[in-house]
């Protein structure tokens, strides 16, 4: 076991550019390892495709109908029907 322990050593000092971390290095690579607790989820009001599908919409006419099938999931329609 010593031996393993000595070649992780090893290892670390072939990694690292100057050995040994320091200090204040260490704790900000064990914050960076920290996967986060919490998950930030911001809910809002207005969905930005299908305000900029409509947008898009009032200025011209769309070739295909991509976002035809995301519109109805959504139930927002344009004003004027094709």
């Amino acid at each position: 076991m010593s031996e393993d322990k000595e070649l992780e050593r090893q290892l670390s000092e072939l990694l690292t550019e100057e050995g040994e971390l320091s200090e204040e290095e260490r704790h900000e690579e064990e914050r960076r390892r920290l996967s986060p607790k919490y998950e930030i989820r911001i809910q809002t009001e207005l969905d930005p495709i299908v305000e900029e599908t409509l947008k898009y919409r009032s200025l011209a006419k769309e070739i295909d109908g991509r976002y035809d099938e995301y519109m109805k999931k959504t139930g927002k329609t344009d004003k004027k029907s094709e």
